[in-house]
């Protein structure tokens, strides 16, 4: 065997992604939030880009600007003036009481539990013990902390630990300060002076049991009639499971800005894709001339020309992105349309191939531009996500969606007796009745993703 080396020119054919391409597939992935953050970057790195139009006001000539003045009565001017610096005034007063000025504070579980230590009988040298205490309540209202840690921090025994916990428990709201559900609610039967002693057994003994529905149980334990179980579980129910809930922040509520509004005019709906979610760029024409100017150096004219292409990259892919998403919520439009009219019993089996094949894209395009985006309609505000179902198929042929299979076992629970719930089977067999073919297991799962319990633990003695 000879071995050598030689030089061969071989033509291959290989798939390269090119950057603009693959800032193409980075922005369609981004969601509003996403999109913005990028864009802002953009906006500092490159100075070519421009978020709002940089039209200039023309000002007026001077010979033009000097007749008007000849014409002005300027004694009626200053008259003007004087009233409208007294009205001013007048207004910066009113102003300055305006109780819309004055934006209210929120008060924490934290800051209301340190004004009551203010006034109990705790000794001074335990107040850094109280305050470290209140500080491990989590928002429910609930303490966790290690009991070890803090008697060798602060140099105290149990008996002193556990007399300034309970110290705390006895704070508004009542319970704060448990370390389970069964102390909480019994500090607040305690509280209410609850004089019932099955109250206080079925609370320390027998929550799980009462979570689970079994009544029969805790009166064949407790040697009592099911009525007298019934009676002590009500007046549990009247406690507050999360006493910390009370001072829960509005600064903690989540809001979704919708990508897509879809809205119905005269019949008909129109898609708008939100400017706020993928704003409009230009190019500042300042340096656009400075690249047509013949006294700018060369590597100032490469700068820019460098820049210049990635702003037009980053516009045309912005363009792209809102094309695509149009594109995708009119094809999902025209095959939801039912779900738009009736609602979301309505909704069919979709899957991103067909979406794909009707605009004439990959699904990969298609999973992209839907991830992550909302769409604001009639019926309410959805992740374009949700409209991929899958489901069963019926007698005639058609797929029904697992999110109106999951409508109709709630509503067929909620409309059922309380003393003799549906199974399972019995609701697949209800599905059989009008044509759709559901196994008993699959209702199981449907049932537990609605956080529906099981018939047992849904059955009302």
């Amino acid at each position: 065997m000879k071995l050598s080396y030689n030089l061969n020119l071989q033509q291959t054919q290989k798939l390269v992604m090119t950057p603009e391409l693959k800032q193409s597939i980075e922005i369609l992935q981004y969601n509003a939030m996403e999109l913005n953050e990028f864009i802002n970057d953009a906006l500092l790195t490159n100075p070519i880009l421009e978020k709002t139009d940089t039209s200039k006001v023309e000002e007026p000539k001077k010979d033009d600007l000097e007749s008007k003045m000849d014409k002005i009565d300027w004694t009626q001017v200053s008259d003007d003036i004087q009233i409208k610096s007294r009205t001013r005034k007048y207004q910066e007063a009113a102003e300055q009481v305006n109780y819309d000025n004055f934006v209210a504070s929120e008060i924490t579980l934290h800051e209301h539990l340190l004004s009551q230590l203010q006034y109990t009988l705790i000794e001074e040298k335990y107040f850094r013990v109280a305050t470290y205490i209140i500080q491990c309540i989590d928002p429910s209202g609930y303490l966790h902390m290690e009991d070890q840690y803090v008697m060798d921090h602060f140099k105290i025994d149990e008996d002193t630990l556990e007399e300034i916990i309970l110290t705390v428990q006895t704070f508004d709201p009542v319970g704060v300060g448990a370390r389970d559900l069964s102390e909480c609610l019994l500090i607040q039967a305690v509280y209410k002076h609850i004089e019932d002693k099955l109250v206080y057994k079925i609370i320390t003994d027998y929550l799980e049991d009462v979570g689970a529905n079994k009544l029969n149980k805790i009166a064949k334990d407790l040697d009592v009639t099911i009525e007298e179980v019934k009676e002590a579980i009500k007046t549990i129910r009247c406690f507050e499971p999360k006493p910390g809930r009370a001072f829960a922040s509005l600064k903690d509520i989540a809001y979704i800005k919708p990508d897509v509004t879809l809205r119905r005019i005269d019949g008909e709906f129109t898609i708008l894709v939100n400017e706020s979610t993928a704003p409009k760029l230009y190019i500042n024409n300042f340096y656009k001339q400075m690249l047509n100017e013949a006294s700018v150096n060369e590597k100032a004219s490469e700068y820019i020309s460098k820049k210049l292409g990635a702003a037009l990259r980053l516009i045309k892919s912005i363009e792209q992105r809102r094309n695509t998403i149009y594109k995708v919520v009119e094809a999902i439009l025209e095959y939801q349309l039912d779900f738009f009219e009736k609602g979301p019993i309505y909704l069919k089996t979709l899957t991103l191939k067909t979406i794909a094949d009707q605009i004439g894209v990959h699904e990969s395009t298609v999973s992209r531009a839907t991830s992550g985006k909302y769409i604001q309609c009639p019926n309410g505000l959805y992740e374009l996500k949700y409209f991929f179902q899958s489901g069963v198929a019926t007698n005639r042929g058609e797929g029904v969606s697992a999110e109106s299979i999951k409508i109709i076992i709630k509503e067929m629970i909620e409309k059922e007796p309380s003393e003799k719930p549906l199974s399972d089977q019995n609701i697949s067999l209800e599905f059989d009745k009008i044509g759709v073919k559901i196994s008993r297991r699959t209702v199981a799962k449907y049932r537990t993703e609605l956080g529906i319990p099981s018939t047992s633990k849904r059955k009302k003695f």
